[in-house]
């Protein structure tokens, strides 16, 4: 089993978590590729949202990748972005400030967000049972997800990148 963490805006999250995927470095298969089922991912949010300059600076989600296949799901005739199953677990935010001086794969504490650059990583259990504390205090508990854009699933309803996310993270506090 491994420990990954992959990089996207807190709005980009919440529509994996409503659609039970992941896409990683906007849409490429290549990260997806060394996920393997049972593997532990987390998702850091830099911003609010991928156009806003809010920032978050938080980890927004944990999940488990479900199964080995990584697909493509169509979302306009030119973006057919590579995806894999996730089955995300009710988690609260964890800002990644309070924990820098304590995360190994954190080399330069004054230039925290160096490791972040690239969009996705490998990280070590140590780092990231730390951040788990932080996001789930008990029995994690599955968040159930509409299946949007899934490979297997029916979306019940496909969400476009401005609309309200609200029911997406219902169970994300």
């Amino acid at each position: 089993m491994k420990y990954w963490i992959t990089v996207a805006s807190k709005d980009h999250i919440a529509r994996g978590i409503a659609g039970g995927f992941m896409q990683a470095n906007h849409g490429k298969q290549s990260a997806l590729k060394k996920v393997h089922a049972g593997d532990w991912m987390l998702f850091y949010s830099p911003k609010q949202s991928m156009n806003g300059t809010e920032p978050c600076k938080a980890f927004t989600a944990i999940g488990q990748a479900v199964g080995e296949e990584i697909y493509q799901h169509k979302m306009t005739e030119d973006f057919i972005p590579w995806r894999r199953n996730i089955q995300f677990y009710e988690s609260t935010e964890a800002p990644i400030v309070p924990l820098v001086d304590e995360l190994d794969f954190i080399i330069n504490k004054k230039s925290w967000g160096y490791p972040f650059r690239f969009g996705f990583l490998e990280i070590g259990e140590k780092d990231f049972e730390l951040i788990k504390k932080q996001m789930i205090t008990g029995v994690p508990h599955p968040v159930f997800s509409k299946g949007e854009g899934s490979k297997g699933h029916e979306p019940s309803k496909v969400l476009s990148f401005g609309e309200d996310l609200g029911e997406a993270i219902i169970n994300h506090k």
